[in-house]
């Protein structure tokens, strides 16, 4: 929001923190749904496992969610952003992990002759259909690039020598370098596996071996557990720092109080306890009330890709180069900023319908895995 302001003005700076904030705030919804489906997936290949193939094992997400909640209300109370490096570290090394178990398992099915009939054109569907579920898709490849909503909170947690900016540039190349290659690699190994019955996540279309697809789930929810609070905290502060403008003598607000635990200082403010609770707690029933996987995180993708990624970093290079307008190579960004836009839109309808569609066939009371 600071860069924007700095270079677009006041309007685009609180249009800027607008999308930005309801984004942070939704993703929170869509990791707790994702790492619910992953120890759902956890539990089934344990059931197989002990009682067969023949088994029915299918299980609630309302449990694993709410204990992934009471998790996340501990860890939002960490009161720094920059005091959570273990944590990203953790959730960027098990994101690796996997990534590359569930390409490994989909290989082994394309090698051992298993794999399902594909097609160039994918999904066989009707074209209405079809067309809704690239747009869907669409939504959920942008949600790959959510980490640009952080970036500056990133920044901060840097040294200032070498220089920040160096600093980012390599990170962005190795970092998208690096996930669009493990993100291809894993769909199109996936679709190869699975044809037209790809599970939005690859790893619950596997039960064996229990221990690999576990282990491999188990790395799913270390690195939501993470994520949510890398996306979390910046949303928590901008509504502390709110509330400190609005209400500066307040004790309730402001004031911090400490106690020892064992060898560990501990710091705690109760506005901060209370309202970081609070909203883990909404997080989590919303979830709860909308455990669809591919549609949320694909609205949750479309929301933040046309004006996060691509509009507002498009119109800040354009004001800090000082490109000329009506120029070829304005015309060219500009281009690129509704190419943003026309992607988010359609993801949006997608997603949106995707949800009217889930909610119409599924009974939530009796909904399970």
């Amino acid at each position: 929001m600071q860069a924007v302001k700095a270079y677009l003005g006041g309007r685009m700076y609180v249009l800027c923190g607008l999308v930005q904030y309801t984004k942070l705030a939704g993703i929170t919804v869509g990791y707790t749904i994702t790492s619910s489906t992953s120890l759902v997936a956890i539990r089934k290949a344990i059931c197989f496992h002990n009682t067969g193939k023949a088994a029915s094992c299918k299980f609630s997400n309302n449990p694993f969610m709410i204990g992934f909640g009471i998790l996340q209300i501990f860890l939002s109370q960490i009161p720094n952003f920059n005091e959570l490096t273990w944590l990203s570290t953790a959730a960027a090394i098990t994101s690796f992990g996997y990534v590359f178990i569930g390409s490994g398992l989909c290989l082994s099915v394309v090698l051992s002759g298993k794999g399902a009939a594909t097609s160039i054109t994918g999904t066989k569907l009707p074209v209405e259909d079809k067309l809704l579920k690239v747009f869907t898709a669409m939504g959920n490849i942008g949600l790959a690039c959510t980490y640009a909503t952080v970036i500056y909170d990133i920044m901060d947690t840097l040294k200032s020598h070498p220089a920040e900016n160096k600093q980012m540039k390599r990170a962005n190349v190795l970092g998208v370098t690096a996930m669009t290659i493990l993100f291809l690699l894993c769909s199109g190994l996936g679709y190869a596996a699975f044809g037209d019955n790809t599970p939005g996540n690859i790893l619950t279309g596997f039960t064996d071996p229990f221990w690999l697809v576990a282990l491999g789930n188990g790395c799913i929810v270390m690195h939501m557990i993470g994520a949510y609070q890398v996306m979390g905290q910046p949303f928590f502060r901008i509504v502390e720092m709110g509330a400190n403008m609005v209400w500066p003598d307040s004790d309730f607000i402001n004031k911090e109080y400490s106690f020892m635990m064992g060898n560990v200082m501990v710091r705690f403010n109760l506005f901060r306890l209370v309202w970081r609770t609070i909203f883990v707690i909404f997080a989590t029933v919303l979830a709860m009330v909308m455990p669809f996987f591919s549609e949320v995180l694909s609205l949750l993708g479309a929301i933040g890709f046309g004006p996060l990624v691509v509009f507002f970093p498009i119109q800040m290079h354009i004001a800090q180069k000082q490109i000329r307008k009506l120029s070829l190579r304005w015309y060219s960004l500009q281009f690129l900023s509704c190419l943003g836009f026309i992607i988010s839109v359609t993801a949006v309808i997608g997603s949106i319908h995707g949800i009217i569609q889930d909610f119409h066939k599924t009974n939530l009371s009796m909904y399970k895995q």
